[in-house]
């Protein structure tokens, strides 16, 4: 017993034998045990367990790591490859040279985004004076990589954002490597964000917008705790960079604000929540999602307009007091203040992106055939016209006194190029039937009262003395004296024989505050009176900033396909989603470097093709719900709803639009909404593999990897550079309009 004790303490000073109960030996009685020494295979075993294990259990920083390095090299390698001009960086780029040499410029995008585009040259010491014509090869001094570089950076951070947007709608891992896979290996993606472009940045931004609204989302249960006002916040911060960008971007704030009403509607209903709770919630996201959004696009264009202090091609888009401010502007410089007879002047309509009164040699084809009144943004002799005195007056004489002209006054306006008189008459409007017809008509002696104009004063910047009008400062609207309509020049342009100019008629309807009634001069030369400084007065922001974009939206709709001329890149947005066309950025000669914007084919049938079954699923199971079969869980209800219904949403917000608008269209424009899309296609292969056993769900994405890397692979010439002559890569060519080929 002695010795059986001796074993049994040496053995557990050694920790190395454990005691068991013996069945059979008398109580109290116990055996040692001696573990056995494991082999080297289990060894082997056990340590590979264990680095799955912490792999497993640090994938959320190990994967987004991957991912992100993949993502990086992906938008970046061989950026550089093409010196030329390629596809729209002719007008990009441009924009960002405006930014360095502060030259103000006129475009149909919000400014954010190419304020970045002049950062990214700032950055690379560029001054500036590259004019970016297409097909042009850079100059040495000019570090377009470095730019291409800036641009790429935003196009690769989308790749962890889908990562961590995806784990933020409750994705099982594989499914969200899988939606991360899909955006990493997107050619349309990799292609588009290695140039000198705008929608690295708006997809950039989109990303932003989903990601935080989801984390929002997931903070419900937690209102006004520190992390769900920031992420309110966050994604008020992300709408309006956006918008900031492109207009495209109101789209993911119409998402965000349907998922806002339903959710203020459903706290609506619910009867215990205190009012002052209800008026809480409803406070933070005006304030979080409209207000902070909206001082965010402000910001962008009060930027815009402190950068771009000089004069500049896109001054004409702006009012004339405006384009006073602008150092180095011909508008109102020495202009004599007051207006006098005889004075020669610029007139310039007031409405938002308005013109200057123009007329030229050629006539209307149709109606009087007199000769044409337009409004022009460009600056020529044929704005220029003379302030005259009326039919019952004496005729002009250039040495009587002085005459200065003012409220109530009836002029006649004389054509400085062609001497004819501003004239209407009852003849319908060339596009405008509803309106008069407003031509040249006759010259300095021949002529009738309908050429008489009746000047009614609106406001005066300067004073509030109407009985002289001013250079810039004066508003006024043109009463025909005859018929007693308004001169107007509103947003209609003129078919091809008015050369596309804006329309300019005589409104029947008195509407005081139409502000396409409402003009101004602009420039004014008369050698009898002092030069005067009527840029001294001040354009408010708030007018330009509304004043602008109005000029926006209406060239943005202005750009309509040309029928009389064939655009080979332009496509329908219902080609978009099946991938029927691609779209040629550059010339496609052997010496050039050819990119071919295409997106990955399974990427872009897969994702269009889960519309398809969500839609079908949808319908699905509210027959079933209707039929009272109770088969859903709520939260399985919830899952569909946030991680399912809204990305679908997302994607008709996105994509529907552009079937109804007039204005020309291009492969790019869908690229918003194809995220939408592959977030829909990772819902559907998550719901119908969640209930699979591992092994099988594992081998079934492992084949959805594969392919989607395997066809990135297949078709990366398109995205990286293709070198030589063409015809090496019609093996991809697929389908008719996949043109990275001749044949």
């Amino acid at each position: 017993m002695a010795a059986q004790d001796a074993t049994t303490s040496a053995l557990d000073a050694h920790g190395d034998a454990r005691k068991r109960h013996v069945a059979g030996q008398p109580n109290g009685t116990f055996v040692p045990v001696i573990p056995r020494v494991p082999d080297e295979k289990e060894k082997a075993k056990h340590k590979t367990t264990s680095l799955l294990q912490t792999l497993d259990d640090y994938e959320f920083i190990i994967a987004p790591l991957i991912f992100t390095a993949l993502a990086f090299f992906t938008r970046m390698w061989k950026i550089g490859l093409s010196p030329i001009v390629t596809w729209d960086e002719a007008h990009f780029g441009k924009f960002g040279s405006h930014y360095l040499k502060r030259e103000f410029y006129f475009d149909v995008h919000p400014p954010l985004g190419k304020m970045l585009v002049g950062l990214s040259g700032l950055l690379a010491g560029y001054n500036g004076s590259f004019e970016f014509k297409s097909g042009e090869t850079y100059p040495e001094e000019l570090n377009y990589t470095y730019m291409r570089v800036f641009n790429s950076a935003f196009g690769a951070l989308c790749i962890p954002l889908a990562y961590f947007t995806a784990k933020e709608l409750h994705f099982k891992r594989p499914t969200v490597w899988l939606i991360t896979a899909m955006v990493l290996c997107e050619n349309s993606y990799t292609t588009i964000s290695r140039f000198i472009l705008l929608d690295s940045m708006l997809l950039f931004f989109t990303f932003t917008t989903v990601f935080t609204w989801a984390k929002f989302h997931n903070q419900r249960h937690d209102p006004f705790s520190p992390e769900w006002g920031f992420w309110l916040m966050m994604s008020g911060l992300s709408i309006g960079c956006v918008c900031s960008v492109k207009w495209v971007g109101m789209f993911g704030t119409a998402l965000v604000g349907l998922y806002t009403i339903e959710d203020l509607w459903n706290k609506f209903g619910n009867l215990r929540m205190p009012k002052v709770e209800l008026a809480a919630h409803v406070g933070f996201r005006v304030v979080g999602l409209i207000i902070l959004p909206l001082m965010v696009y402000m910001f962008s264009f009060w930027i815009h307009f402190l950068i771009l202090e000089n004069s500049g091609p896109g001054d004409a888009q702006m009012s004339s007091l405006f384009q006073a401010n602008l150092r180095g502007t011909e508008v109102g410089k020495d202009s004599p203040l007051e207006i006098a007879l005889g004075s020669r002047a610029t007139l310039k309509n007031m409405g938002y992106g308005g013109g200057l009164l123009h007329s030229h040699v050629q006539t209307f084809p149709e109606g009087s055939q007199q000769q044409q009144i337009t409004c022009y943004h460009h600056k020529d002799a044929n704005n220029d016209w003379f302030f005259y005195p009326n039919r019952d007056e004496p005729l002009f004489d250039p040495e009587a006194p002085l005459k200065f002209v003012g409220n109530g006054d009836t002029l006649r306006f004389v054509h400085a190029q062609t001497g004819r008189n501003l004239h209407s008459h009852q003849v319908s409007a060339p596009v405008t039937k509803s309106d008069y017809e407003v031509s040249c008509y006759g010259n300095t002696t021949v002529g009738d009262t309908k050429d008489h104009w009746i000047i009614e004063v609106v406001d005066d910047a300067a004073s509030s003395d109407y009985s002289k009008i001013r250079t810039l400062t004066t508003a006024f609207r043109l009463k025909h004296a005859d018929l007693g309509c308004y001169l107007r020049a509103g947003n209609v342009n003129l078919p091809q024989w008015g050369f596309k100019q804006i329309e300019t008629t005589c409104v029947k309807v008195n509407k005081p505050r139409d502000v396409y009634t409402h003009w101004n001069v602009e420039s004014h030369w008369n050698e009898k009176l002092p030069p005067g400084d009527p840029g001294s007065y001040k354009s408010p922001f708030l007018r330009d900033f509304v004043h602008l974009n109005v000029a926006m939206m209406t060239s943005n709709n202005a750009l309509v396909p040309d029928p009389d001329k064939q655009d080979d890149l332009a496509s329908a947005p219902w080609q978009w989603p099946l991938l029927n066309v691609g779209l040629r950025m550059c010339s496609w000669d052997d010496e050039t470097v050819k990119y071919f914007l295409l997106g990955n084919p399974l990427v872009y049938w897969g994702s269009t093709a889960s519309l398809g079954i969500f839609v079908a699923m949808l319908a699905w199971y509210l027959i079933r719900w209707q039929r009272g079969y109770d088969e859903l869980t709520w939260a399985q209800v919830d899952h569909f709803h946030y991680s399912g219904i809204y990305p679908v949403i997302g994607w008709v917000l996105h994509y529907l639009p552009f079937l109804a608008m007039a204005r020309v269209t291009y492969v790019h424009h869908y690229y918003p909404a194809l995220y939408f899309a592959i977030l829909c296609a990772g819902f559907i292969v998550d719901w119908y593999t969640r209930a699979l056993p591992k092994r099988v769900q594992w081998t079934l994405f492992s084949v959805l990897y594969a392919a989607v890397v395997g066809l990135y692979w297949l078709f990366r010439a398109i995205s990286f550079g293709m070198e030589g002559p063409n015809q090496q890569w019609s093996h991809l060519r697929w389908l008719e309009g996949w043109k990275m080929a001749d044949e």
